[in-house]
C-alpha cells in the first residue's frame, strides 16, 4: 500500500510523571491485621467450607493476597477452595478460567487449595426490576463465600458502585450465563442495578467477608481492607472515591495521537482502561474525555491476555502482529457476553509501526506529524513514564509533577520498522 515513508516525525523525549505512591510492604501482615478485627464467634464452625471468589484482573500481588487469605481461613478451622468469579472470561470454559487464574499465579499447587471452576449456575432469585440472579453452583455449595477484588472506576459506566466487590458478586460469580443476562438487562436499565443485586445477594448468601484492594498510581497494591457483608455496599462507595483519587492520568489534553505499546485483559477488562485513554464506545453510552486523543494506535497484545483482544475495537490502528495473536473465540465470547460486539471489531492493521504511523499522519488532518501532540505509554496501568513529542514541551515545563529525563531526539525505528523500546 505504501512504497515509502515520507512522514516528517517530531522529536521526542522521555518524561517522568509523579503519581500517588503508597505501596504495602508486608501483605500478609496487612491482611491479617484487617481480618483480626473481625469476630467470627457464632458465625463459623470447624470444618465448614469457604468458596474464595477470585477474578481475572492483573491486580498487583493478587496471588499473595489469595494465599494469605487461604492460610487465614485454614487457621480458623475452615476448608477453603477457589472459585473463578470472572463471568465469561477464559473462553467461558472451566479449563479456560483455570488457565486465566494460573497466569495470575493462582492455582491448586501455588495456593494449596482446590480450584472449582465449573461453569454451571443456578437462578436463586429475581429482583423487583425483573432481573434473574445467577450464581455459580460451586460457590453455592460452600458454607461461606469470601470475595476478593480491586475497587476502581469502571471502564464502561459511572455510578456510586463500579468495579469491585459488588460487581464480582453480582456479575463475576454469575459465570458466563449470569454475566450475559446482567449485561443485557443493563442496556435498558443501566448498571446502577448492581447495587440492588448486591443487596439481594448479601442478604441471601452466607458471605463471610469481602477483601477490598486498592492500587496506587503506580499500580502497587496500596490498601487491603476486610469488609463485613452488611457494610460492603456503603464501604465500597467510599473506597471507590479513594481509588479514583489515587489513579494516575495522562497529564495532557487534546492529543493528536496516543500510542499504547501493550493492550490486554491482564491490564484492563477492555484491554486499555478508558479512564486513561478517555475513549469508550458502547451500547449503554459512548464518551470521549481527557486526553481527547484523535487517534489511538495500539502496538501489541500482552502475553498475559491469553489471546483475548476484547476492546481492540476502541483503537483506530494496530499491527498485524497483534491481530495474529488474537484468539477470536475468546475475544468474541467476552465481547458478546458484555453486549459489546463493537469492542471486538479489528481496526485497520499493518505489518510495521512505521506504516501504522504513516496512516496516522494521513488521517489526523495535519500537514505532518512534526508538530503533532503525541504521547506514548507502555500500557494504561503504567503511565509514570511517557515518550512525548516536542509540541508538549511547554506543558511539561509548567507542570511540577512532570520531569523531562532525556534530550529531545528523533523517533527511532529498528530494522523491522518498529518503534524501539523506551525505558519504563
Amino acid at each position: 500500500m505504501f512504497s515509502s515513508d515520507t512522514t516528517i516525525y517530531p522529536d521526542t523525549a522521555l518524561v517522568v510523571q509523579k503519581l500517588y505512591r503508597s505501596p504495602i510492604n508486608y501483605i500478609q501482615n496487612e491482611l491479617e491485621s484487617s481480618l483480626s478485627a473481625i469476630s467470627f464467634s457464632g458465625i463459623i464452625k470447624p470444618g465448614q467450607t469457604v468458596a474464595i471468589a477470585v477474578g481475572s484482573r492483573g491486580i498487583d500481588n493478587i496471588d499473595s493476597v489469595v494465599y494469605s487469605c487461604a492460610r487465614f481461613l485454614e487457621n480458623i478451622g475452615l476448608k477453603p477452595f477457589l472459585v473463578p468469579a470472572m463471568g465469561s472470561h477464559g473462553g467461558a470454559s472451566a479449563e479456560g478460567q483455570k488457565k486465566v487464574l494460573k497466569k495470575l499465579k493462582i492455582s491448586e499447587s501455588s495456593i494449596g487449595i482446590p480450584v472449582h471452576s465449573e461453569m454451571e449456575t443456578q437462578i436463586i432469585g429475581r429482583l423487583s426490576c425483573g432481573l434473574n440472579i445467577n450464581i455459580s453452583k460451586e460457590a453455592l455449595s460452600a458454607d461461606h463465600i469470601v470475595i476478593i477484588n480491586r475497587i476502581k472506576p469502571h471502564t464502561k459506566f459511572r455510578a456510586d458502585i463500579e468495579s469491585g466487590l459488588c460487581k464480582m458478586l453480582t456479575i463475576g460469580l454469575g459465570k458466563a450465563e449470569g454475566a450475559s443476562v446482567f449485561h443485557n438487562f443493563a442496556v435498558k436499565h443501566g448498571f446502577g442495578v448492581i447495587e440492588e443485586a448486591a443487596d439481594f445477594l448479601i442478604n441471601k448468601l452466607n458471605i463471610l467477608f469481602g477483601i477490598a484492594l486498592l492500587e496506587d498510581g503506580y499500580g502497587n497494591l496500596s490498601k487491603i481492607e476486610a469488609v463485613l457483608p452488611h457494610n460492603i455496599i456503603n464501604r465500597e462507595k467510599e473506597l471507590l472515591k479513594q481509588a479514583s483519587n489515587m489513579m494516575g492520568r495522562i497529564p495532557f489534553d487534546f492529543l493528536d495521537l496516543l500510542i499504547i505499546d501493550y493492550f490486554g485483559k491482564d491490564i484492563s477488562g477492555i484491554g486499555m482502561d478508558s479512564n486513561i485513554t478517555g475513549r469508550h464506545r458502547d451500547i449503554v453510552g459512548d464518551f470521549c474525555t481527557s486526553p481527547h486523543a484523535k487517534r489511538i494506535f495500539v502496538r501489541d497484545l500482552s502475553s498475559g491476555s491469553d489471546g483475548n483482544g476484547n476492546g481492540i475495537g476502541l483503537a483506530d490502528i494496530t499491527t498485524n502482529r497483534l491481530v495474529n495473536r488474537l484468539d477470536m473465540d475468546k475475544t468474541y465470547t467476552n465481547a458478546i457476553a458484555a453486549i459489546s460486539p463493537e469492542k471486538a471489531a479489528i481496526p485497520i492493521h499493518f505489518d510495521s509501526d512505521r506504516k501504522c504511523l504513516e496512516v496516522c499522519a494521513k488521517t489526523l488532518g495535519l500537514d505532518s506529524l512534526q508538530n503533532a501532540r503525541i504521547a506514548r505509554i507502555r500500557d494504561t496501568k503504567h503511565i509514570d513514564m511517557m515518550q512525548v513529542s516536542k509540541a508538549l514541551e511547554e506543558e511539561i515545563e509548567s507542570n511540577q509533577n512532570l520531569e523531562r529525563v532525556s534530550d529531545w531526539e528523533p523517533i527511532k525505528f529498528d530494522g523491522n520498522d518498529n518503534l524501539t523500546s523506551f525505558s519504563y
